[in-house]
């Protein structure tokens, strides 16, 4: 099983996390609203993080799951911010629904840090996140996408 960061406990991603930990995933997650992350993992037995780099540390993935470009771009690489702080070779998954600047800013400081990114928004709502039946649409490096594709399904 994979080490797994999870930034990002809205409607979407608590769910989403909680069906990757359920598969039998070591879990951290972060949150801005602490309490939120706290709450998860009390539900789900994993850890929570207080910053996003502490929670991207050591991960093999990293799941981001947030508002929009500016929310993104704070937990990707802004202060204590995941992507820097990622071992070389681990893949950031950003499952918000971003522009296409955005997209390509997460790629170039992920290829500059040796981290694959993958652009990958989900489809379904809260109903298919709390279910496990999300319809994600990824773009990225073919082997970014094989190495996250088992966690992804979860």
């Amino acid at each position: 099983m994979a080490k797994i960061a999870f930034l990002g406990m809205g409607v979407m991603g608590y769910p989403m996390a909680g069906h990757i930990a359920a598969a039998g995933h070591d879990v951290t997650v972060y949150n801005r609203t602490t309490a939120k992350a706290e709450a998860w993992a009390a539900q789900h037995g994993g850890q929570h993080a207080a910053t996003p780099a502490a929670a991207a540390s050591g991960a093999d993935f990293v799941f981001c799951c947030v508002g929009d470009d500016p929310d993104v771009l704070s937990v990707a690489l802004g202060d204590d911010g995941a992507i820097p702080a990622m071992q070389q070779g681990a893949v950031f998954i950003d499952n918000s629904t971003v522009s296409a600047d955005v997209a390509r800013q997460l790629y170039a400081a992920g290829s500059a840090a040796g981290v694959m990114t993958l652009d990958a928004p989900v489809s379904g709502g809260q109903a298919g996140a709390e279910n496990g039946q999300l319809t994600v649409m990824v773009g990225g490096d073919v082997a970014g996408f094989d190495a996250a594709l088992p966690v992804m399904q979860c």
